[in-house]
């Protein structure tokens, strides 16, 4: 995908400065459009670059800053400001209004040719959507597809830049609820993967998007991933005014047929952040006892141990009508805190007693041993993976 950041790192554009609008680089350029007239405006598209000289402004500054202004209002990925006879400079209120809304903006020098700029673009363009259709079907091959074009994947893994005996995982991202769409986050979590890795490669499939990443291939080592993650969410939360996306990241595999594993680790670590509401929960390898469940071979065994923990309880709550197995998986989650599961539950911590010693009498247990408390919450885990698998 074209981005504002490629076009400053690149070294197509030498006639582009960027002056203001650092922080929204991450905005992707789909087209270019030149805008002479504030009337002009309506026909701009989101996501193309405006291009304007002046040339037709009946005041200046003020002019220029309300231009400036509704393009950011229809969504474009950045403006081009011509400087020369029609616009001097660029004002301080269109640099401060930029930086505010990390709209970027860039000055080009009189003496460049608008029609090269628009030709440049066109070009740009062209290439990143044909290299874009070429890095999906690579992936979608690995991860769907791979007994099928095993042959060409490995060679056309090593001309996208991930050569043989590259240990490579999978980072999937979606939205919480059928009403949100990964794509309106797209473009930001891009730019804050391209600032950590030196390459990966992206699919969209359903309502993921899903990235490859090599072990040897990151930018800042010494960053965590779960710093990365948190600096998205904090940006969607700031956006949405809520947190509706989850990102989960699979294991490391050096074998390419193995690596459709790390998609589906990183689609368990999803189910297991959304089930627990844990923002916290974000690789594969931190999901702890859930791990060693799910690669148990024998099932009877673990549906036995989850019977024989929890399966009084269950049949008490289906005969009386009770709520006895909800209240006993948020007494593990709080650690036995009377105040706050009454905080949580909304009732009476004399309620909150009351069922603590009913429990300890249907299941014949003292909840305050600890290990009582581990095969509970063992035997949750395992209800769990159980109804997830």
């Amino acid at each position: 995908m074209g981005t504002i950041h490629k076009i400053v790192e690149g070294a197509q554009f030498p006639m582009l400065t960027l002056v203001a609008g650092y922080n929204g680089m991450y905005r992707k350029v789909t087209g270019i459009n030149v805008v002479e007239s504030i009337d002009l405006i309506m026909f701009c598209r989101p996501n193309e670059l405006v291009v304007t000289t002046g040339i037709n402004f009946p005041h200046q500054d003020a002019s220029l800053e309300q231009l400036v202004k509704l393009a950011y209002s229809k969504k474009v990925a950045g403006f081009i400001i011509n400087t020369g006879p029609y616009i001097p400079e660029i004002p301080k209120s269109v640099i401060t209004f930029a930086n505010e809304h990390e709209f970027p903006v860039f000055q080009m020098q009189w003496n460049r040719r608008v029609a090269d700029l628009l030709k440049t673009t066109f070009q740009f363009i062209a290439t990143h959507h044909q290299e874009q259709s070429n890095e999906e079907k690579t992936l979608s091959n690995l991860l769907f597809h791979y007994k099928y074009h095993s042959d060409f994947i490995e060679q056309n893994l090593a001309q996208l830049g991930f050569l043989q005996g590259t240990e490579l995982a999978i980072i999937t991202c979606t939205t919480i609820g059928a009403q949100s769409s990964i794509e309106r986050y797209e473009v930001m979590i891009q730019f804050a993967f391209q600032n950590r890795y030196q390459r990966f490669l992206k699919l969209k499939y359903k309502n993921h998007l899903i990235f490859l990443i090599g072990r040897t291939q990151m930018k800042t080592p010494n960053i965590p991933f779960s710093k990365t993650v948190e600096d998205i969410y904090d940006k969607v939360t700031k956006k949405n005014g809520s947190l509706d996306i989850i990102i989960g990241k699979g294991n490391f595999h050096k074998e390419l047929e193995n690596v459709c594993k790390s998609y589906d680790e990183s689609l368990t670590v999803i189910k297991l952040a959304q089930l627990h509401n844990n923002r916290f929960l974000y690789k594969y390898k931190d999901i702890g006892t859930y791990k060693l469940i799910m690669d148990v071979q024998n099932r009877a065994l673990i549906e036995s141990f989850n019977q024989d923990i929890l399966g009084q309880l269950y049949h008490y709550d289906e005969l009386h009508k009770t709520d006895y197995v909800s209240f006993l998986r948020i007494f593990l989650e709080e650690n036995g805190s009377t105040s706050k599961i009454s905080e949580r539950q909304f009732i009476h911590r004399n309620t909150v007693l009351y069922k603590i010693k009913k429990i300890e009498m249907l299941l014949d247990m003292d909840l305050s041993n600890p290990f009582t408390k581990t095969n509970l919450y063992i035997a949750f885990l395992i209800e769990d993976v159980l109804m997830h698998k």
